[in-house]
């Protein structure tokens, strides 16, 4: 039975920023984006892989094609990590269409190796890109969001950073940051309907052309993929939400907390832990918390309830 459904997502006289967009998933987003009436900020410093070089020929490519389409779109070589360089992206993405509605948070770059091989510059370099580059876009990104009370931004993590991979302790460090950030933007930006998700693809681009198979790259084109951000950039949005995509399959990752075990005076000791293990890791009425104080209370109110104390009600 099919599940498409009527073409009712538009971004009709929105904004949109997206980085890394000259290849692969960025560029599918960008066109993604264009096909249905946004205004697009293709950003690409047109490094290689490691990130080495620079060209602004592929985001004008994708410029280009958004125009032949009838779109509207701006070539923009920002280097994410020059706080400078994206200012004037912004700035411009404002002189010209006066919002930003939309950030897309895609740039980055590999150098794989294992940590034993990994110099500290390689490690740096990557959470440079990955991590404080989503940082820079996101801050210039912030304040014009809030002022217009409306945005939604989007993070790249990957299974990488949720789950490993052997090789890329510098990817998946950043790549897992990710969700602490969109954690605390999740709550910071609530109130001025920011909505801030992470999405973690899995595509055959230029990052994973060495990684898998020749058969399992057909499948996973970038394109397949797109329709979960726009989504995750709409109107109606979620929040908070992690989707996993790839070859146009779609899941939510969700971080849980079991209920555990309360361990007491003379009772809490490293033996204890050892022996209850089992039952601290139980999954039986795990639950998503919401905020980190969440689980403080929740520690506090156990831990008051076994020794027979009242706490007072939170401020």
């Amino acid at each position: 039975m099919s599940t498409a459904v009527k073409d009712t997502i538009r971004f009709d006289d929105q904004v949109a920023i997206v980085t890394g967009a000259g290849t692969g998933l960025g560029r599918a987003h960008a066109l993604g984006l264009a096909a249905r009436g946004a205004r697009v900020v293709v950003n690409d410093l047109g490094v290689a892989r490691d990130g080495t070089g620079s060209s602004l020929s592929p985001a004008e490519e994708v410029a280009a094609d958004i125009k032949a389409s009838g779109g509207q779109a701006i070539a923009h070589g920002a280097d994410v990590t020059d706080e400078a360089a994206v200012t004037d992206m912004f700035a411009e993405a404002m002189s010209a269409w006066g919002r930003v509605d939309i950030l897309i948070n895609n740039a980055g770059i590999l150098r794989d190796k294992t940590f034993a091989k990994m110099t500290t510059d390689d490690f740096r370099s990557v959470v440079d890109v990955h991590l404080m580059g989503t940082v820079t876009c996101t801050k210039a990104a912030w304040d014009i969001m809030r002022e217009q009370n409306y945005g939604r931004v989007v993070l790249t993590s990957s299974s990488s950073g949720l789950y490993g991979n052997f090789g890329q302790s510098n990817y998946g460090a950043a790549k897992a940051a990710m969700i602490g950030l969109m954690n605390v933007l999740h709550l910071e930006g609530a109130k001025y309907n920011i909505r801030v998700n992470t999405l973690a693809p899995t595509a055959a681009t230029r990052m994973t052309e060495e990684l898998m198979p020749e058969e399992m790259l057909a499948v996973l084109k970038p394109e397949t993929i797109t329709p979960g951000v726009l989504y995750l950039v709409s109107q109606d949005a979620p929040s908070r939400c992690i989707l996993a995509a790839g070859a146009g399959c779609f899941a939510r990752t969700m971080v849980y907390e079991t209920p555990g075990i309360y361990l007491g005076g003379d009772d809490n000791t490293p033996e204890a832990v050892a022996a209850q293990f089992d039952q601290i890791s139980a999954p039986s009425g795990q639950e998503a918390l919401q905020n980190a104080f969440a689980q403080t209370e929740a520690f506090a109110a156990r831990a008051a309830k076994a020794q027979g104390l009242k706490l007072p009600p939170r401020q």
